[in-house]
């Protein structure tokens, strides 16, 4: 007739479940808070990739508004040159039949000879100022670039954490600790270069 074992096995069960649930628990508590402090800083990243992005389409659009202007600009440079053009075919129509033309033919000419100057000036100013803000809506896409790449890090990051605690695999959880300084290291270049 078997005997009971002298080891009584509902306290040692009990035992290793409560050694389980330690252990476990603390594990989990730092799966847990990496995961929590991984996604705090994708919010910031995210908050921080939107803003950029809004900001480089603000300066986008100013740029456009820029270039339609000196668009503008140039077309009145255009209208004044037709003008001294036919100032000067008046004035040579006059010469054509060895008459002295009018004085404002000339007059007019020169005059519009100076307004294209002063446009071309504009139109040039509006294509300076076009170009400045291209090229700074240009940098903040790069910026924008490197904190969306930081959010998807930190999402890979996050997702790891849940595998980890899932499974509860410490090596599943180093990788997710791995890309989650990785992502913070990015993050914190992207912000510096800003």
């Amino acid at each position: 007739m078997p005997e009971d074992p002298e080891v009584p096995t509902e306290t040692l069960t009990d035992k290793i479940r409560e050694e389980v649930e330690r252990e476990g628990g603390v594990f989990l508590r730092h799966i847990a808070l990496s995961t929590a402090l991984f996604a705090a800083l994708a919010a910031i990243a995210a908050l921080k990739a939107g803003a950029t992005a809004n900001e480089a389409l603000v300066l986008k659009t100013e740029a456009t508004r820029l270039q339609a202007e000196a668009s503008d600009q140039w077309a009145f440079y255009q209208a004044k040159g037709i003008k001294a053009a036919t100032a000067e075919a008046a004035r040579t129509s006059w010469l054509a039949i060895a008459k002295e033309p009018p004085a404002e033919y000339a007059e007019k000419q020169k005059r519009y000879g100076e307004e294209q100057k002063e446009i071309e000036k504009k139109a040039r100013e509006k294509e300076k100022e076009r170009d400045e803000k291209s090229k700074e809506a240009d940098e903040l896409l790069h910026h924008h670039h490197g904190f969306a790449n930081t959010v998807a890090l930190f999402q890979v990051s996050i997702a790891l954490g849940a595998v980890a605690a899932l499974t509860r695999s410490r090596p599943v959880w180093a990788g997710s600790l791995l890309l989650g300084a990785a992502a913070t290291a990015l993050f914190a270049v992207t912000l510096l270069r800003g």
